[in-house]
């Protein structure tokens, strides 16, 4: 696998198999974007723009804003 590959595997993945309370099957990458898109108003071009820096984040980053933002 390339390594481009390796940093979005975690965003694929649906978020049931990543985070132990979450029953969700949307993928982690979905449950960010309607994060942010709740945030900002339904405004896709900020929303595009505030998922940027998580297609480079390690996975330890992406949880741990998951768990924070997202964790009920």
């Amino acid at each position: 696998m390339t390594e481009d590959v390796l940093k979005t595997r975690l965003l694929d993945r649906h978020i049931k198999e990543v985070f132990d309370w979450s029953d969700s099957n949307i993928p982690v990458r979905d449950a960010i974007w309607d994060y942010f898109m709740e945030k900002n108003g339904k405004n896709t071009l900020k929303t595009e723009e505030d998922m940027l820096p998580f297609l480079k984040d390690s996975d330890d980053k992406i949880e741990a804003f998951v768990n924070e933002n997202l964790k009920k």
